[in-house]
């Protein structure tokens, strides 16, 4: 049981009401709309990252399941983040490489793995290493790279929250749910 209520559209304020009519009924936005100023601008931030970045979208999806794998409890992000991986082009091996804690698995591409390095590093140290940096830098533009950053910490946010409030796993809405919400 959650630790903190989902917001009820039916006593929702308006704008939040309204925001949630837009969106999946997934208890990841029911809980996000407790926080009601932000929450319309969390949405907004949330669409422009799962759909307005020049990064890649499967170097994208393949660091944010790295993201939930790293964080204790975040088993919500991963079911979520599933499909939509693999809708972007991860196959069953990238998956299962990283469901079992195999970044440098040879399902990988060396840009993907620099990605999931650099993620890996990010989420446990806050910051990446030299080498890290390099190999990425090597690889992706600077705006990619922010784009990156940008990514893997609104997911450690998101991460957090879940993990905090023991939010129930929701079956996934997979990549189509996303778009119609965009």
């Amino acid at each position: 049981m959650a630790r903190l209520p989902y917001v009820d559209p039916a006593d929702a304020p308006e704008p939040v009401r309204d925001a949630l009519g837009r969106v999946p009924p997934l208890n990841i936005f029911r809980m996000m709309a407790n926080a009601e100023t932000a929450f319309w601008p969390w949405l907004r931030w949330g669409a422009t990252l799962l759909g307005d970045l020049q990064l890649d979208p499967l170097l994208r999806e393949l660091s944010i399941l790295r993201v939930a794998r790293l964080t204790p409890h975040a088993e919500y992000e991963w079911v979520q983040h599933v499909p939509i991986a693999r809708a972007v082009g991860a196959t069953e091996d990238q998956v299962s490489a990283l469901e079992r804690d195999d970044p440098e698995a040879p399902c990988f591409s060396g840009a993907e793995r620099a990605v999931l390095r650099f993620t890996t590093d990010v989420v446990e140290g806050a910051r990446a290493s030299e080498g890290a940096m390099n190999e990425l830098a090597s690889i992706l533009s600077p705006r990619e790279i922010v784009e990156l950053l940008m990514v893997i910490g609104q997911y450690m946010m998101v991460a957090r929250v879940m993990a905090t409030t023991h939010m129930e796993l929701d079956e996934p809405a997979g990549p189509e749910a996303l778009s119609a919400a965009g």
